[in-house]
């Protein structure tokens, strides 16, 4: 088809994030394949997307250049499906030079079946730590839940079954798959899940420039470009959940949207906080948004995201279940453990083997607390040690 070249002004960014370049696929092509160019010196980020004829094609944003779409396959991030009709390049200015930028578009078809790329096996089942024994109510127990995490459908580095296995060996019970803006790994959650001996529970992290927000729950994608409220009206109206992403995080990962009526979660605990003081949740809890933790984990040896002030302590190395989020959930299904976050039965630590403040029968109860300190304020309780929040309940 051709190469397409479009220039790109911080003008026409201001007008609409989301720029498209049309394309048409005739029938009886078996892939399709785009490359996208552009200068990258002089403070340009280009993120890339695609629409299909009859669904979202899927969402890489700045992490590739390439992507290929077959009836059977696709590249991680994208969605496989019928080819033949009207596509469209999306296009995400995430960052425009003063210079401004020309992006190359290269669509490709092929009228021959192309083969996925090999892939390996999926690590062996790992040997789980013991579960804590945890006061709970009947027919209840706690489970150590991370609800948040991202793979190579993202801008992760490990495939679904290798994170996994790494959320297995952590002791975790249940982790949330929050690739940004795409679906495309719910296909692969189950299966690797029970390989792995642990619920993979479905998500997408709706990311903008603005704010993030994940939404939780096997309900099909959400569309990232509308407005917050139709974020929340949509996850509610599926049964989903949606929950407020590192709210008070730097830059452009920080929540400057309007939202109303606020998310019913907030990711209270997560690596941009310092840990010295729960202030942070205070602003959300009168909302009677309910706090949960996410590891936000990315890749083996990723430095953790930092607030900008390296005095406060921020940078260490995320793995999964730090933190870990405790849910007394009636069965370990994706629906009994959205229900209980809803109920509000969660309480934080900073790792599945912490010290763990939680309520029951109408108590806080602290489990593995030794010289742990306790402190209230109007909207939670925490345990401290060292100087640092070990563990939180509201």
């Amino acid at each position: 088809m051709g190469v397409i070249r479009r220039r790109f002004t911080p003008e026409d960014r201001a007008a609409s994030v989301y720029q498209y370049v049309p394309f048409a696929v005739p029938a009886g092509t078996e892939a399709v394949t785009v490359t996208v160019g552009y200068d990258r010196p002089g403070g340009n980020v280009i993120d890339l997307g695609l629409e299909a004829p009859d669904r979202f094609g899927g969402w890489s944003g700045g992490e590739r250049s390439a992507l290929t779409v077959t009836r059977a396959w696709a590249t991680p991030g994208y969605v496989p499906g019928e080819l033949a009709g009207e596509w469209r390049v999306i296009l995400g200015l995430y960052r425009v030079g003063a210079g401004g930028v020309d992006v190359d578009v290269d669509v490709t078809t092929s009228a021959a079946p192309v083969a996925p790329p090999p892939s390996a096996p999926p690590p062996p089942r790992p040997a789980r730590p013991p579960r804590r024994p945890l006061p709970a109510a009947p027919g209840r127990e706690w489970l150590a839940c991370d609800f948040h995490s991202h793979t190579v459908h993202s801008d992760g580095g490990l495939e679904v079954a290798e994170l996994a296995v790494l959320a297995a060996a952590q002791g975790l019970d249940v982790l949330a798959v929050t690739d940004h803006n795409t679906v495309s790994h719910h296909a692969f959650l189950a299966a690797a899940g029970h390989h792995a001996g642990v619920l993979l529970l479905p998500g997408q992290e709706l990311t903008t420039d603005t704010g993030h927000a994940n939404c939780f729950g096997d309900v099909g994608w959400i569309d990232f470009r509308r407005p917050a409220g139709e974020w929340l009206a949509d996850a509610e109206r599926r049964g989903a959940l949606l929950s407020v992403n590192h709210p008070w995080a730097p830059g452009d990962s920080a929540w400057r949207r309007t939202l109303s009526p606020k998310a019913p979660a907030v990711e209270a605990w997560h690596s941009t906080w310092d840990l010295r003081a729960p202030e942070p949740l205070d602003e959300w809890a009168e909302h009677g948004a309910v706090p949960i933790g996410g590891s936000d984990f990315h890749r083996h040896g990723a430095p953790a995201k930092r607030s900008g002030a390296e005095a406060r302590g921020y940078g260490a190395r995320t793995v999964p279940g730090e933190p870990t989020t405790w849910v007394e959930a009636e069965d370990r299904s994706t629906a009994a453990v959205l229900d209980a976050i809803r109920a509000g039965r969660v309480s934080i630590s900073a790792s599945p083997t912490s010290p763990v403040l939680l309520r029951h029968d109408g108590e806080l109860v602290a489990v593995g607390a030794d010289g742990c300190t306790r402190h209230t304020n109007e909207h939670a309780t925490w345990l401290a040690a060292g100087g640092r929040v070990a563990a939180m309940c509201v």
